[in-house]
């Protein structure tokens, strides 16, 4: 791995025979460990989770403010890991729309990823545009317990408050101010994921935004299904080259 690759890329696995490659993007406030198990859960594939700035090892540097900026660097990053491996890029959440501007940029270079993974998101018209104000840290850390991906004790821990609810609150931001623009159309396949109770979705018209095909799957569990339950079984069957995922349930 080159040096802009091991900056935004976690290797969760080193598996240098592997068939095909795994990109992981982490939701609001989230970071690479989030997909640390999923290397060995996950069979003849590469597993990599992204390392976004200003949290965890890169705590030190700026938090992203531009998303579109963010999906570039780390498309730049990808392409360097090199070979003619197929790449798919799965991204929760927030990180399911970085990773739409991700594969914009792979596309850009001529290096497209096999398929997007859109997980905690839904086929839906955009919702309409509202005021942001930064909220208070403590409405953050309620609305983070009430989502199911943080325990109230964690939520309560000093250390948390003052280190990783600045860059949650962070994320946020960057989110609103992005424009979500419906071009350019991807050529990607695109598959969804998401929780038969997950009245948090996001909400983005995925079929208006790639010209090959659209998969929706409907699992149980909330916005969170996949802290109890990840899907590896489902996406094995789309990144194992011998399978046809067409007809999976």
């Amino acid at each position: 791995m080159t040096g802009a690759a091991t900056l935004w890329l976690h290797r969760t696995v080193e598996r240098p025979l592997a068939k095909a490659r795994l990109v992981c993007f982490p939701h609001a406030g989230g970071s690479a460990s989030f997909f640390r198990d999923w290397g060995e859960n996950l069979h003849d594939v590469e597993v990599f989770a992204v390392c976004y700035p200003g949290r965890a090892e890169r705590i030190a540097e700026e938090p992203p403010t531009d998303l579109i900026r963010l999906g570039r660097d780390i498309a730049d990053a990808v392409a360097a890991l090199g070979d003619d491996r197929p790449v798919s890029l799965f991204g929760h959440s927030l990180g399911a729309v970085v990773a739409l501007e991700t594969a914009r940029r792979l596309e850009e270079l001529g290096r497209g990823p096999a398929r997007l993974f859109a997980s905690g998101s839904r086929d839906a018209p955009l919702p309409g545009a509202d005021e942001y104000e930064d909220p208070a840290p403590e409405l953050v850390a309620q609305r983070l317990i009430e989502l199911g991906g943080t325990d109230a004790e964690l939520a309560a821990d000093p250390y948390f408050q003052e280190l990783v609810l600045p860059y949650i609150i962070g994320d946020g931001a960057m989110f609103h101010a992005y424009a979500n623009p419906l071009k350019p159309i991807l050529r990607c396949p695109v598959t969804t994921i998401v929780g038969d109770e997950d009245v948090d979705a996001d909400r983005r018209p995925w079929r208006e935004l790639t010209a090959s095909t659209l998969d929706e799957h409907v699992v149980p569990g909330d916005h969170f299904y996949l802290t109890p339950r990840p899907p590896y079984a489902l996406l094995q069957r789309y990144l194992d080259p011998a399978s046809n995922p067409a007809g999976a349930e």
